[in-house]
């Protein structure tokens, strides 16, 4: 099992490559926003800026955060190249960047399930909830065990392999949500929960601020 802890520096390893496979936004992050806007907008784990750029054509100030400095380039180059404006900031999504209450939209998307153990993971979700304005809204995603790939009904921790254009493969954490171990975690968070649901092999949760 690779070193949990440090999955931004594996992202480092990968991101030129990873970004030229992640060009668009996922349906249901389109879905979820497409009749939602806002002031202040966040991306949890920005990646390449895919969904910060769907973000930031639904808020008046996108805001996207990566622990990893070399998706944040990435992102940064997208921004220029698709000509969205967005502010692109290193940050853990444990200890996000960001004041209270500012952001009235959000998402969290395939990012979760990075995080080393149910704390940090919990914790992640308690920042979220710290950010978010009361009535603000969020998508939360992680890896499911009802993706097909996976033959396991109750959560677990293992490493998926990335392998680059010469043939290297780089190890990635991920801690692979069983849906009723998905809802326990959000309800253990700060989180107040509008709704659950499973799509393409993920967990989904509409949440919105702390009451």
């Amino acid at each position: 099992m690779t070193d949990s802890t440090d999955v931004h520096h594996t992202y480092d390893r990968i991101a030129e490559h990873f970004s030229k496979t992640r060009e668009y936004a996922w349906p249901e992050i389109e879905e979820f926003l497409a009749d939602r806007t806002g002031s202040v907008a966040v991306d949890v784990g920005c990646g390449n800026g895919r969904h910060t750029e769907l973000l930031a054509a639904h808020a008046d100030r996108a805001v996207g955060v990566d622990a990893s400095l070399g998706l944040l380039a990435e992102a940064r180059e997208r921004a220029a190249d698709h000509g969205f404006d967005a502010d692109l900031v290193a940050g853990d999504a444990e200890r996000l960047p960001l004041a209270a209450n500012v952001a009235d939209l959000a998402v969290y998307i395939a990012t979760i399930h990075h995080l080393p153990n149910r704390e940090a993971r919990v914790a992640s979700l308690n920042e979220l909830a710290r950010v978010l304005t009361t009535d603000g809204d969020a998508l939360v995603s992680a890896w499911s065990t009802t993706h097909d790939k996976f033959d396991r009904e109750e959560g677990f921790d293992t490493n998926v392999d990335w392998t680059l254009p010469g043939g290297e493969t780089v190890p990635r954490f991920y801690h692979v949500y069983s849906p009723d171990e998905f809802r326990a975690d959000l309800a253990d968070s700060a989180l107040t929960v509008a709704e659950t649901f499973t799509a393409s092999g993920n967990c989904y949760a509409v949440v919105h601020g702390e009451e």
